[in-house]
């Protein structure tokens, strides 16, 4: 049992409040998974410009360290790049023609720094720990951005860790939070590192959101990858994937697994449960419904 809610705002004066709001929903769903929680934020993007969100153990040490390394190294195009620490994590934006440089250096010099997202605008921030206290050490209510998701934990098929949490992030700008199991996940991750997809833990969520990362570097759009999905990935799952433009919910056939979406105006809604919604502005007047079985539903901006 583990909570997901998402957020997609279709009115921009709600962006500095995306953070809030979020959080909001999202603390609302702590008893649904008071393992670890995590929260992906789409933010606006400048042109030419790369986020890399980043975690460390050790902050204190590998932020500045890499901080000096990267100013010291010829092979960069541009010195044009930031390091914005937020407790164990840091958002480190840099021209896209340097990132390839900046990620082989991190993974090739920094052995206890993990990337946790990559993207024009994706910023992903996840912990151990309760959503409350999470959103309290990333100064989550403060984020803005066009749209978002979060989910909060309970382990059942692997360990409590930072990269045991949601959302996982195996593509540029996607993301993926997940309720439910999936039976077929070994023989999947086997196939999916085959092909070259990055899978750095056991987790099975990890596993769908590799999946649809290989299906769409084949050129499927979110909806076809998350209709291929429903014939390949066995289990039961509520799924709602993030992207650069906006965010996708699916539920297996079967669809065991609770969802509750609300529509207004200004904002779509999803959450696990009607509770993470109750606080939104004019909830009183929107079109609330539970997703159906096996329906791919998707907004863009």
């Amino acid at each position: 049992m583990c909570g997901i809610v998402g957020l997609f705002l279709k009115d921009e004066a709600l962006k500095p409040e995306l953070g809030e709001m979020l959080s909001a929903m999202l603390i609302t769903m702590t008893d649904r998974g008071p393992d670890s929680a995590g929260i992906a934020i789409y933010g606006d993007e400048s042109k030419g410009m790369w986020k890399l969100t980043i975690q460390s153990g050790q902050p204190d040490v590998d932020f500045p360290a890499l901080e000096q390394h990267l100013h010291d190294h010829a092979n960069l195009n541009s010195k044009a790049f930031s390091i914005t620490a937020r407790d164990t994590h840091a958002v480190i934006q840099v021209m896209e023609t340097d990132k390839d440089i900046i990620l082989s250096i991190i993974k090739s010099q920094f052995p206890t720094i993990r990337i946790m997202s990559q993207g024009q605008s994706i910023e992903i921030y996840k912990e151990v720990g309760l959503p409350k206290d999470v959103v309290q050490r990333f100064g989550l209510t403060d984020a803005s951005g066009s749209h978002g998701i979060g989910h909060t934990r309970m382990a059942t098929e692997s360990a409590i860790t930072t990269l045991g949490a949601h959302p996982f992030s195996t593509g540029q700008d996607q993301c993926l939070v997940h309720n439910g199991s999936l039976s077929n996940h070994n023989m999947m991750r086997r196939h999916l590192r085959a092909e070259g997809i990055d899978i750095q833990t056991e987790n099975d969520s990890e596993v769908a959101a590799a999946y649809l990362t290989a299906r769409m570097s084949e050129g499927q759009t979110l909806g076809e990858a998350l209709t291929s999905g429903l014939n390949d990935l066995d289990g039961f799952f509520t799924f709602v994937v993030g992207t650069k433009t906006g965010f996708g919910v699916l539920r297996d056939p079967i669809a065991c697994k609770p969802a509750v979406m609300a529509e207004t105006d200004a904002y779509v809604a999803f959450g696990s449960e009607y509770r993470a919604l109750v606080n939104l502005p004019a909830i009183e007047a929107a079109k609330v419904w539970e997703p159906e079985p096996a329906e791919v539903y998707f907004w863009s901006h």
